[in-house]
């Protein structure tokens, strides 16, 4: 007996042994988890798992990547006084008054090439006297204008600095509705700042902003500002240049509007390379084909734009296009809208020859037309 009592109290002083080490070195061995009834599974993921998803979600890279490039402009221009030729202004102020008012603008931009030249707004500096330029890392330059296009709202400015920060290019033809961009800019004047959000909708038209529109729509943040600024996709490659926004407060509220970098690229190549953008133009006024304009003028309701004006000894006037005709192709291009017909006539070369094909009455017809050089948007206005 004495024996099974010295040889139970020996497994039991090395049982309390163990559990001393056990408590003492590992003792989340020892911690009790709860009971699962294996009906529902259950996925455990370790800090290093979570960690590596978070890392993989974030666009701190191409944030870091792309913000660098984006500049801050700030566009200086006098304007007439409304009230200098009041006689109470003049009675007030007297007569050394100045008859010119200063205003400034806030807007962004971004450098696309090592030369310094940046791309932005046309109207971010509109009419502008002078125009700063402020870097990411403090740095400040006057910025010249190498030139315009009002058609699409862009203009390219450069400076004269070393060591430029570039941005990386992208291809905006390859973006699909839900992917990742970010917003860079200068919103309200509070410094650099990153939003983000997802593509809404590609090849937005008909919103009265350019001539030629086929914009990007964003929900990232885009507020006054922002004009002239970057949208960058997940990678920190440009893709568009933020435009506009849609507000009934004057700030964000999730429609924002970037003119795509294929729109972007051929016309900063043509400013650089010509200082202008050339276009195709036949002197046509074009309207949206409706039923009640097809039963008026007589023709077939197929796709295509009707021509209510022609001017007259324009090009299209001269290759025999009158009122009533719709055009339906330009060369191979077919034309289904307004902006269709915009964008195929200005893609003909000047003094080139091209083919029309329009509908009347009495069928089908094709004809040549040797485009002009379109006039620049106030001539046209005029």
């Amino acid at each position: 007996m004495k024996r099974y009592w010295l040889l139970f109290s020996q497994t039991v002083t090395v049982l309390l042994a163990l559990w001393f080490v056990v408590a003492t070195l590992k003792p989340h061995w020892l911690a009790r988890r709860p009971a699962l009834s294996g009906l529902v599974p259950v996925l455990e993921v370790s800090p290093d798992v979570r960690g590596g998803a978070v890392a993989a979600n974030s666009l701190s890279q191409a944030a870091k990547a792309a913000a660098p490039a984006v500049v801050s402009i700030r566009a200086s221009k006098t304007t007439p006084n409304p009230h200098a030729d009041e006689p109470w202004f003049r009675d007030l102020f007297g007569n050394d008054a100045d008859d010119l008012v200063p205003q400034t603008g806030l807007g962004s931009g971004v450098i696309v090439s090592p030369q310094g030249y940046i791309l932005t707004n046309n109207h971010v500096i509109e009419g502008a006297d002078d125009i700063m330029v402020q870097l990411s890392d403090g740095r400040q330059a006057p910025a010249r204008v190498i030139g315009t296009d009002p058609d699409t709202d862009l203009a390219v400015l450069r400076i004269d600095l070393p060591d430029l920060p570039v941005i990386v290019l992208g291809r905006s033809e390859s973006l699909e509705i839900g992917d990742r961009v970010l917003a860079i800019g200068n919103p309200f004047g509070v410094g650099q700042t990153v939003t983000a959000g997802i593509v809404s909708a590609l090849g937005r038209t008909h919103l009265g902003l350019n001539t030629f529109e086929n914009f990007i729509q964003t929900d990232a943040a885009i507020n006054p500002g922002n004009s002239g600024g970057a949208l960058v996709d997940a990678e920190g490659h440009l893709v568009g240049i933020n435009t506009a926004i849609y507000s009934r407060s004057g700030g964000s509220m999730g429609i924002g509007f970037a003119i795509p970098m294929a729109t972007a690229r051929d016309v900063m190549e043509a400013i650089v390379r010509d200082g202008a953008v050339t276009r195709g133009w036949i002197g046509v006024e074009p309207q949206e084909l409706s039923p009640e304009l097809a039963e008026h003028f007589g023709v077939p309701r197929a796709r295509g734009v009707i021509v209510t004006g022609v001017l007259k000894g324009g090009p299209a006037d001269q290759a025999g296009i009158r009122p009533g005709d719709v055009i339906t192709r330009v060369d191979d291009t077919p034309v289904r809208d307004v902006q269709g017909l915009l964008a195929a006539v200005a893609a003909l070369r000047p003094g080139q020859p091209a083919s029309l094909e329009i509908q009347r009455r009495d069928g089908t017809q094709r004809l040549t037309v040797v485009p002009g050089r379109r006039p620049n948007p106030q001539h046209l206005a005029r």
